[in-house]
């Protein structure tokens, strides 16, 4: 009789591992992208200090605001490609150390020029991390559970500005209004964060030592299984010309300028028009954000719940996007209208709650017309698309609110980029699946 070699037998251990991987995957991922909203959120609730402290304009804190876009955004299509090729184990854990050490860096800025420097090279490493977590969750868990998955990871974006947002008040407080101290709190949390990523994860199941195969069957057999890569796969330009994948990076777009507008310029709203003060910030930034990211995780839950019923996947996904977005679009026209600060809050939640409904839906759809390996580039190009509006919301914002001096506006702009962008979405049908 032939003895095992020492792989086979650590296969047959892992195979008696730990139940529910997936889910640790998950809550891992999780983690890195609370951070990523956290680290970035960090500027708009320091702006008030960095601006008195070196004279900075509304549309010049606003176009330093609009420089991490400029890396960002062309940085999630190069991030999802990579992971397609490399795995999202080694692209993420890279991303989280880069965006983290420039995260500290911001304490050394005391210019214009220093300042957008380090929003580029900040910008650069969170790139990734949507077209990453997109494939990460499509490697992990079977199509019928990949909306909940998607909507978990992304519901803790807004968690992340939620949670932020107190918490980068509260080291200023204690600091004395010493603005650099959060970023160097920050950057030293991602490091850890980057290494517990890569500690957990493997690219794919099958590769984990820990998992069962039981969760294996799971995640590759039954009604809307993870699809297999057998296939010859289209280049990455046949999606890249379809209506359904270009609708959505459209609308995409109109979610994320609502979304980059609030996160870059909610704090000095508040303290402007409403008179909040630092110490208040922290409820008023957060409550908000809290509800964006109830309404990720409901979003996806409930599509998967729907699909799963229908077999219908692709159909749930856009009108679930449809709906959401164009409700949550018309409550932003409103809400710099409105008198009391409660109201204010108030109003931008429920809008923030139904928008962030939409926000798997984006993912969902990519993942539901395009093979398993070109997943995470044509995810990443919708992401870039999408974020083509965090070049243009915040300088346009600073724009609108010191040379019109018209809040309003900024909000009006923003409610009907996102109420187009739904309808776009829904006029398109699902491209045909082809294999070749």
């Amino acid at each position: 009789m032939t003895r095992p070699r020492p792989t086979e037998r650590a296969e047959t251990t892992a195979r008696r591992g730990l139940p529910g991987m997936r889910w640790a995957v998950l809550s891992t991922n999780i983690g890195v992208l609370v951070l990523n909203y956290g680290d970035r959120a960090a500027l708009g609730v320091a702006a008030p200090l960095i601006m008195v402290e070196f004279g900075f304009s509304q549309t010049t804190m606003g176009l330093i605001m609009s420089a991490f876009a400029l890396t960002y955004a062309p940085a999630c299509f190069l991030g999802g490609a990579l992971s397609d090729r490399y795995g999202p184990r080694r692209v993420m854990a890279g991303a989280v150390i880069w965006w983290s050490l420039w995260t500290a860096a911001t304490a050394v800025c005391f210019n214009v020029l220093t300042f957008v420097v380090q929003r580029l090279m900040f910008g650069l490493g969170e790139g990734p991390q949507g077209a990453v977590t997109a494939r990460t969750m499509a490697n992990w868990f079977p199509k019928r559970e990949y909306a909940t998955a998607v909507g978990l990871s992304f519901a803790a974006n807004p968690l992340g500005a939620a949670i932020g947002t107190p918490v980068v008040t509260a080291l200023l407080v204690w600091s004395g209004h010493t603005w650099q101290m959060p970023f160097l709190v920050l950057g030293g949390v991602g490091v850890l964060v980057a290494a517990a990523w890569y500690a957990v994860l493997r690219d794919r199941p099958e590769q984990h030592p820990l998992i069962t195969d039981t969760e294996i069957r799971h995640i590759t057999s039954g009604v809307l299984a993870r699809p297999p890569e057998t296939d010859e796969a289209p280049p990455v330009r046949h999606y890249l010309r379809q209506p359904a994948v270009l609708a959505n990076a459209f609308a995409f777009f109109g979610f994320s300028w609502v979304l980059f507008m609030f996160l870059s310029w909610y704090p000095v709203f508040l303290t402007e028009e409403h008179g909040i003060d630092l110490e208040n910030l922290a409820w008023a930034g957060a409550l908000p954000w809290i509800a964006g990211a109830i309404g990720t995780a409901l979003g996806g839950i409930m599509s998967d719940r729907i699909a799963r019923r229908t077999q219908a996947p692709f159909a749930v996904r856009r009108w679930s996007a449809v709906v959401c977005l164009g409700a949550g679009a018309l409550l932003c026209l409103p809400v710099a209208a409105v008198g009391g600060t409660f109201s204010a809050v108030a109003l931008l939640a429920a809008a923030l709650l139904l928008l962030y409904l939409s926000n798997a839906q984006f993912f969902a759809l990519v993942e539901d017309c395009v093979h398993p390996a070109r997943l995470g580039a044509v995810t990443g190009f919708v992401h870039f698309c999408a974020n083509l509006a965090a070049i243009v919301a915040p300088a346009a914002t600073g724009f609108l609110v010191d040379r019109l001096d018209s809040w309003p506006a900024a909000f009006g702009l923003a409610g009907g980029l996102a109420l187009v962008g739904a309808l776009a979405l829904a006029v398109v049908r699902r491209p045909q699946p082809t294999t070749a």
